[in-house]
């Protein structure tokens, strides 16, 4: 799977905050704190499961005609499906996004799928315990380069109410046979 990059944007007022947290007013530090905050969404949305700010993401579906889930949720829209031909006919595949923001796609062929998925439309947004876990996080990782001091447990109690845990993926599967 392939994804974009968290947006620069975000990354930009994520480094904000943490300088604001840091009280940096330089500049000299902006390079690395941008590495440490993108490190810290990544970790951010490994642990809550889901991808926190709307981005698109390019998935290889093995076809072979049972729905498959796709691997980042919550999905806006599947924007593409290509097979080893090129795009394919609508009639060639089903694509669903259920009520849990799951996409799902079914082929025949094995299939590049092309969509969009994430819970909000940037950092400000984004609700206040998960921005400031990832700032925390940033932080931390910031003020102990040599990673000899474990993350504090506050990051994990602010992202947690957060957490998105998938237990039956042969449900779907059911519903739609």
């Amino acid at each position: 799977m392939t994804e974009a990059a968290m947006p620069p944007a975000v990354i930009a007022e994520a480094v904000a905050a943490a300088k604001e947290m840091l009280r940096l007013t330089h500049e000299s530090e902006d390079a690395l704190l941008a590495r440490l905050a993108a490190t810290a969404f990544a970790l951010a949305e490994a642990f809550c499961g889901v991808a926190l700010v709307t981005r698109e993401f390019v998935e290889t579906v093995e076809g072979d005609g049972s729905w498959a889930r796709l691997a980042r949720a919550p999905v806006a829209a599947v924007t593409r499906v290509e097979g080893a031909g090129g795009v394919l006919s609508v009639s060639a595949y089903a694509v669903d996004i259920d009520g849990d923001g799951d996409g799902w796609v079914r082929a025949a062929e094995r299939v590049t799928v092309t969509y969009r998925a994430g819970a909000s439309a940037g950092f400000a947004v984004l609700p206040a315990g998960v921005a400031h876990g990832v700032v925390l996080l940033a932080v931390h990782l910031f003020e102990n380069r040599q990673g000899e001091v474990a993350p504090p447990a506050a990051v994990a109690a602010l992202w947690r109410p957060f957490r998105r845990l998938r237990l039956d993926v042969g449900l779907h599967r059911e519903r739609h046979a």
